[in-house]
């Protein structure tokens, strides 16, 4: 089974104003593998992976991915590694003013040359993949579709270039429970077929052990505790086990 370390984030600090969000994150991505974050509300989890992505700049500490550092990456070179990340927004962050067919598609319109009847052989087959009826849903407009059906239109428009790496942030959030173990199963099948590493943001306990293959608790602007399934259950750090629980809500 590969340990190898894809993306490793070093030391990162990021602070707003006066308020230090990001206190030194130290945390290896396994290649191959999908790591889930843990945290509570607000605690920085969505900061950490928009700097994986370089939306936002570290005050100090690196993001490197295959030892390339991201963060001191020009717009040109950046652009080009973004290519092999994909982002899938909380909101699935469709864009209105397009049909489901033009948000799936409009990653190959910027980033490659392809022809229309290969975007759309490649868009179809993403629409499938995710478990759509492509023939009905590519024409949809997406006021016409459901949280779920937001979700994995989001889900096929982040695959759509091959990614290497696929970011969630909060992929359940909104959706009632059937859906939300749907949309978990979908990020397993993905995992297994695409063979890709995956990032994981979360407060849903339940449905992110039933996803990840690694787990880390972020606290007070640190990762706490980091290790697979059973190690984290068992942990002996007092916070993660208040986490498990309890409501995380209440914390």
């Amino acid at each position: 089974m590969s340990t190898n370390t894809l993306l490793e984030i070093k030391d990162l600090h990021k602070t707003f104003g006066t308020k230090k969000i990001l206190k030194g994150v130290n945390l290896k991505i396994v290649e191959g593998k999908c790591t889930a974050i843990f945290g509570l509300s607000g605690g920085g989890k969505s900061t950490i992976i928009k700097h994986v992505v370089g939306l936002l700049k570290p005050t100090s500490g690196e993001i490197l991915y295959r030892n390339k550092n991201i963060s001191s990456l020009n717009e040109k070179d950046l652009r080009e590694v973004r290519k092999n990340i994909g982002f899938l927004f909380q909101s699935g962050a469709l864009f209105d003013s397009m049909d489901v067919f033009e948000n799936v598609a409009f990653p190959l319109r910027e980033h490659t040359k392809l022809s229309n009847d290969e975007i759309k052989k490649e868009v179809m087959d993403k629409l499938t993949i995710v478990g759509l009826d492509a023939s009905t849903v590519y024409k949809l407009n997406t006021d016409e579709l459901s949280g779920g059906m937001r979700k994995r239109v989001g889900l096929a428009r982040t695959i759509i270039l091959n990614p290497e790496i696929l970011l969630y942030d909060e992929p359940t959030s909104g959706l009632d429970p059937i859906t939300s173990d749907v949309i978990s199963r979908m990020i397993i099948s993905l995992q297994k077929e695409l063979e890709t590493t995956s990032i994981l943001i979360s407060h849903d306990i339940n449905e992110t052990f039933k996803t990840a293959d690694y787990f880390a608790m972020l606290y007070d602007g640190k990762i706490v505790e980091y290790g697979d399934e059973e190690y984290f259950k068992n942990s002996k750090v007092q916070i993660v086990q208040k986490f498990l629980n309890s409501d995380s809500s209440e914390l």
